[in-house]
């Protein structure tokens, strides 16, 4: 009995798909379709972990015959041991690795951060001046510790929620699609509520600030920073449920997050292990791009800070805040701009489909 056999009978005695067992294992649809056409062999990696998933011995599953193993009402083999096997039912592609639950978390976790961060800000508005403090940089103390306090607890959300990605995206490099076209509507409507829930905030907060800017203007303030908070947590939120259906783009992705270490260190086939490398470098070159231009955008700015001094016959006339010089922070955002132009560009002409 051949390898190819055991496969094929192990995975239909689950009902399991090619897609499904690759999800399993880490690897694309087309590395099992290999395997059971016997034009490539998988890894031994690979083969142990079919030996977890299937619970069988490795000599059995390359060389034995699994086809006579009799399986219990409960998936488990009668021969062997009484464990429970994976169960997958026939259909479309399934969330076997829990991506939508891990997607549903950072989509929870990334906009508290960032709303906390800004409450952090409100706040500090509000309470400025009220204890007498030392200042800094201008700022009232307690204004500052405040802010502080706000920044680390964003951090306790965003921090965590980078790691836990991280490590989802080592663990499953590559996931198949199990999104419907129902899914994606959903996840359009969702969003298109998100994005008029956030910017109604934001203008709820304008609208504050201009109504009580006279009579309080520390309130003005806060409620200004408290209803962007809130639009920015709708805004962001209903963004990454909608990103959260784009698995291809999370494929992708994974070759620019990871490290070339990490990603020789995968267990994925070589073509996968191949397009995800292709995609690092890729990345690594958009990155020295927008490098070298935010580098220019730095001189163009110390240019037009200093050019009016260096230029001038008395230096001790030059004012700082005249000129040319009022307007040197302007490059850093133009550069910007052009870094994320210039990333556009490169996505739509010179995208590397794995």
């Amino acid at each position: 009995m051949s390898f190819r056999d055991n496969l094929q009978h192990l995975r239909a005695e689950r009902n399991m798909t090619q897609e499904q067992l690759a999800m399993l294992l880490g690897v694309s649809r087309q590395s099992v379709t290999k395997w059971e056409a016997e034009r490539s062999t998988p890894e031994l990696d690979k083969l142990l972990k079919m030996c977890q998933i299937f619970d069988c011995t490795l000599d059995d599953l390359v060389t034995g015959d699994l086809t006579a193993r009799v399986a219990a009402p409960d998936g488990s083999d009668e021969k062997t041991s009484p464990h429970t096997v994976p169960q997958v039912p026939a259909g479309p592609p399934q969330d076997i690795c829990g991506y939508e639950e891990h997607q549903l978390k950072m989509a929870w976790k990334v906009p508290a951060g960032v709303a906390v961060i800004l409450l952090g800000i409100a706040f500090g508005l509000l309470f400025e001046g009220s204890v007498e403090l030392a200042s800094w940089n201008g700022r009232d103390g307690l204004f500052v510790i405040i802010v502080l306090v706000g920044i680390l607890a964003g951090l306790a959300f965003l921090v965590p929620a980078g790691m836990d990605h991280a490590a989802f995206q080592k663990a499953h490099p590559f996931v198949e699609d199990f999104y419907t076209d129902e899914d994606r509507a959903a996840a359009r409507k969702t969003f298109s509520a998100s994005l008029i829930a956030g910017v109604a905030f934001i203008f709820a907060g304008i609208g504050a600030l201009l109504m009580l800017e006279e009579m309080a203007e520390n309130w003005a303030l806060f409620f200004l920073m408290l209803f962007i908070a809130l639009g920015a947590w709708w805004i962001i939120r209903g963004g990454m449920l909608l990103g959260r259906t784009n698995v291809a783009e999370y494929n992708r992705s994974v070759g620019e997050d990871l490290e070339v270490e990490e990603i020789m260190s995968l267990q994925v086939d070589e073509a996968r292990r191949d397009a995800l490398l292709a995609r690092r470098r890729r990345g690594s070159k958009l990155g020295a791009i927008c490098g070298t231009i935010m580098i220019l955008a730095t001189i163009v700015g110390l240019a037009l800070l200093f050019a009016p001094v260096l230029t001038s016959a008395n230096p001790d006339d030059f004012e700082p805040l005249g000129t040319s010089a009022a307007w040197f922070w302007v490059a850093w955002p133009v550069g910007g701009m052009i870094c994320g132009i210039v990333a556009l560009i490169w996505e739509a002409f010179g995208r590397d489909e794995s």
